[in-house]
């Protein structure tokens, strides 16, 4: 593939070779999902998504190596053929086939949205913008999908006020203790997306959970599904508490009884880190833009359990030699010595 450069590469920052560097990683193990995703899609709607998709992560691989030539780095090992087994039986249906499409797509936007503000490098600017135009088309052609097949779960209406008005009471941040007011849009809408997000999160550990190879690897899948779960029950109690509608968001029905496994221990493993990972950045946001103070602490606990999570996570992919190492500084204290 040609791409066209006008920067200089030799003096690439640290965002900037990070920020590639996480790419690479990042669309080679989602290329190698769907590669297993093709063997088995039988809807042609989300056939098409994922080819195309397909598309987009080898255009990206691509770019990201020629980069990486450029500047005369190691092109990172990511994940191969040697991380799929395409004889493997379906693991999911198509409706989880393209909600994790979804999902996926709307987990790395926002990565790239902050790569791009990163970038000092024309070409890389210009790679990150051209990306995140694509990644775009993409998720607003999945969300149609979605929508039209009647699987997507937009947020609950709330009324339209009559005029503006102006908030008046200290109680307006309260909730820890005594009378709750009711909640705001936005707070609406994090408790359902990270509820959704959640919903799929607990489908994919629950498939995982069934063909991982190794007892440690499994009881990890197990821990993070029953997590998964409790958290559900939060963000939809919360919700039900204020009268508000809740649908469901359990997508367990749509995983298969196989038993073999599609993907290494190793690409598994990493796939449920990214997700953990995002999850994290996700209720950071909602913690952030949730006015009442018991939401706040919500998050922050549920912050604490994910995060305790994901670093029992990262200590088994070291343990077995599957964490490649990131883009890192010299210790200058250690070659001191």
């Amino acid at each position: 593939m040609k791409v066209e450069t006008h920067g200089k590469f030799s003096n690439l920052t640290s965002g900037e070779i990070s920020f590639l560097w996480n790419t690479y990683q990042f669309e080679t193990m989602a290329k190698t999902v769907k590669q297993h995703f093709l063997q088995h899609v039988d809807d042609e709607q989300t056939k098409n998504c994922m080819l195309e998709l397909e598309a987009f992560c080898t255009d990206v691989i691509e770019k990201v190596k020629y980069f990486f030539q450029k500047a005369n780095y190691p092109i990172p090992q990511g994940f191969t053929e040697k991380d799929v087994n395409l004889s493997a039986p379906r693991l999911f249906s198509d409706t989880l086939y393209i909600e994790m499409l979804f999902q996926t797509a709307k987990l790395s936007l926002p990565i790239y949205q902050l790569a791009f503000l990163e970038m000092t490098n024309e070409d890389l600017q210009q790679f990150y913008y051209e990306t995140i135009q694509r990644l775009m088309k993409l998720e607003m052609k999945m969300k149609s999908i979605l929508i039209e097949k009647g699987i997507f779960i937009p947020t609950p209406r709330i009324p339209t006020p009559t005029q503006i008005s102006f908030v008046k009471k200290d109680s307006f941040l309260a909730g820890l203790f005594g009378e709750k007011r009711p909640l705001l849009g936005l707070e609406i809408a994090n408790l359902v997306f990270d509820a959704k997000r959640n919903g799929v999160g607990h489908a994919v550990i629950t498939g995982f959970s069934q063909v991982a190879q190794t007892k440690e690897v499994k009881k990890y899948f197990l821990r993070g599904k029953d997590i998964a779960e409790k958290q559900i029950e939060i963000f939809m109690g919360i919700l039900h508490d204020h009268d508000l509608p809740t649908s469901s968001t359990i997508w367990t029905s749509e995983v298969t009884n196989s038993t073999v496994a599609p993907y290494s221990d190793k690409l598994m493993m990493q796939m449920i880190t990214t997700l953990i990972s995002s999850g994290i950045q996700s209720y950071g946001t909602a913690m952030s833009m949730s006015m009442r103070k018991d939401l706040g602490a919500i998050y922050s606990r549920l912050i604490g359990e994910v995060a305790l999570y994901a670093e029992d996570g990262a200590e088994i992919l070291i343990k077995n030699g599957w964490m490649e190492q990131p883009p890192m500084a010299i210790d200058r204290k250690k070659l001191a010595k």
